[in-house]
């Protein structure tokens, strides 16, 4: 029992739109681990008083513009660059799109609230051994050979303390990486998930006990894995598998996905 397939999977045709999502699900139980100012200038030179006057009014002149606003004029000339063609934009390549993730941009605050639906991070970690923040060696090997350079995970708990459970971005070399890492993933390999982050708190110190549910959702070079569960490890029914899809689509939107969309503009972070 996995997430309701809101966007198709890694191993399909991406969406049109460029802020679609391509995911991959799956379940399994239990888990293993101023202008510059400027006085006249005077000359006293005698009978060339008046010529001296006018070269002063020549070098007021020529200084009227200051350094500052001419390179402003340059500036807002110059054409913004196109994004590359493509269902994702810059996003859909790291050669377009270089800047490394940061737990800032992706997980930016600590508590937000999606439709009325409250949220808390507990806790994050970058990985730059890819395979660090994976389980399953197929998933681990997928990373290593799309490149991966980084994976940033966060772990979230909802307001009541009920639902908890970790998102993880992985910085592949491109889209068709990125697919092999959500195929990697696909909902019979019950042992191929994101190594869920247990935080400090009261709550989330649980994350990865009991069963949960877990999906790999992409944009363009970016995998986005995701476990989520009951905080008490209970296996999920088919009402709870709708909170923990409900939880774990509000949190990803948020946070992951919204940064995403921003790279796909402009290449670089939006922060």
């Amino acid at each position: 029992m996995g997430f309701p397939k809101k966007r198709s999977t890694g191993g399909e045709d991406e969406a049109s739109a460029a802020t679609e999502t391509t995911r991959q699900s799956t379940m399994w139980s239990p888990y293993d681990e101023g202008p510059r100012s400027r006085g006249p200038l005077w000359f006293a030179l005698g009978g060339l008083a008046v010529l001296g006057l006018l070269a002063g009014g020549l070098v007021i002149m020529w200084n009227t513009k200051t350094p500052g606003q001419a390179e402003t004029a340059r500036r807002t000339s110059a054409p913004l660059p196109s994004a590359p063609p493509g269902e994702f934009g810059f996003a859909g390549d790291r050669k377009n799109d270089p800047e490394p993730l940061t737990v800032k941009e992706l997980f930016a605050q600590k508590k937000f609230t999606v439709e009325g639906r409250s949220y808390e991070m507990t806790i994050t970690k970058t990985d730059k051994k890819c395979g660090d923040a994976a389980n399953g060696e197929k998933l681990a090997k997928a990373l290593k050979s799309g490149k991966c350079t980084q994976v940033v995970r966060a772990s979230f708990r909802d307001k009541a303390g009920k639902v908890i459970g970790t998102i993880g971005v992985a910085n592949l070399n491109n889209t068709a990486s990125a697919k092999k890492v959500a195929a990697a993933g696909g909902k019979d390999k019950r042992s191929v998930y994101v190594k869920a982050l247990p935080g400090k708190d009261a709550v989330t110190k649980y994350i990865g006990s009991g069963s949960g549910a877990a999906e790999i959702w992409t944009h363009g070079h970016y995998a986005i894995m995701v476990w989520f569960q009951n905080k008490d490890g209970s296996e999920p029914t088919k009402k709870t598998s709708k909170t923990l899809a409900q939880v774990a689509d509000d949190i990803a939107k948020a946070t992951a996905f919204k940064a995403l969309d921003a790279r796909s503009l402009s290449g670089y972070p939006a922060n």
